[in-house]
């Protein structure tokens, strides 16, 4: 497991998902875009859900627990990017989550 420290709070999560909000959080904070990053909290964690507003100006640290980065994913990458861009705000979901919310948000467009 993987650890994503915002600020001074720490939250586990595995490390293939943690790889892939990385890319996907570090893009959105490099352009200067603050966001909602919502997840669900394992029953072993408590249940429930999470959310973070997550800002540039707030200290942020990715946390592997292995040493090899493990192979990204694009269309893992997309679903998590166009996520942020709905009300919700960014979605950390599963590989299979995100093939399935592609299949239904349909293609991308072209600005």
């Amino acid at each position: 497991m993987g650890v994503l420290t915002y600020g001074d709070q720490s939250f586990e999560m595995e490390d293939r998902l943690l790889a892939h909000l990385k890319i996907a959080i570090t893009a959105k904070l490099r352009v200067g875009e603050s966001f909602l990053l919502n997840w669900q909290v394992p029953a072993e964690n408590g249940s429930g859900r999470m959310s973070l507003w997550m800002s540039p100006s707030v200290p942020i640290e990715y946390r592997f627990s292995g040493s090899k980065p493990p192979e990204l994913n694009r269309g893992w990458l997309d679903a998590l990017s166009r996520s942020a861009q709905g009300l919700r705000g960014m979605v950390a979901m599963t590989e299979e989550e995100a093939t399935n919310y592609l299949g239904q948000a349909g293609p991308a467009t072209a600005p």
